[in-house]
């Protein structure tokens, strides 16, 4: 598996990702939009897209919109290894963090995201429509 930098060519497979993943799916119009604007980034495995990250930045500020992986290739470390390869690359940046928002129920990304140095910084009250569900504000600080 490799982490590229998202490129038209992934797009169609990452909206079919998005579909299989999320109530609200990003289309592959919303995802041609961010292409060469923040750092997304394709996770490929035989030349095929498996998962992707984005994160829109905004001075020294990173936001995390998605990470979504296949179903059919969960639990194989691609998250991780996104989560990771963002990180190395907001560092470059000299972002001084990065933020994301996970389901208060979804146990399986706020430990990813904790394992990556994430720390639960707040909650945002019912955040999520289809259930309504609360977020968890976890935030990774790259500067001191």
């Amino acid at each position: 598996m490799t982490v590229v930098p998202m490129e038209e060519r992934h797009l169609a497979a990452l909206a079919e990702i998005e579909k299989a993943c999320f109530h609200a799916p990003w289309s592959e119009t919303m995802l041609r939009e961010e292409l060469g604007k923040g750092i997304f980034l394709v996770a490929e495995r035989d030349g095929k897209a498996v998962g992707y990250v984005g994160c829109q930045t905004v001075l020294d500020e990173g936001y995390i919109t998605n990470v979504a992986v296949s179903p059919a290739c969960r639990r194989q470390g691609i998250g991780r290894a996104l989560i990771a390869a963002l990180v190395l690359r907001a560092r470059a940046q000299a972002l001084a963090f990065v933020t994301l928002e996970a389901r208060a129920s979804n146990a399986p990304a706020i430990a990813l995201y904790e394992g990556a140095g994430f720390a639960r910084v707040g909650v945002r009250k019912n955040f999520y429509t289809a259930p309504t569900e609360d977020a968890v504000l976890m935030t990774l600080f790259l500067k001191g």
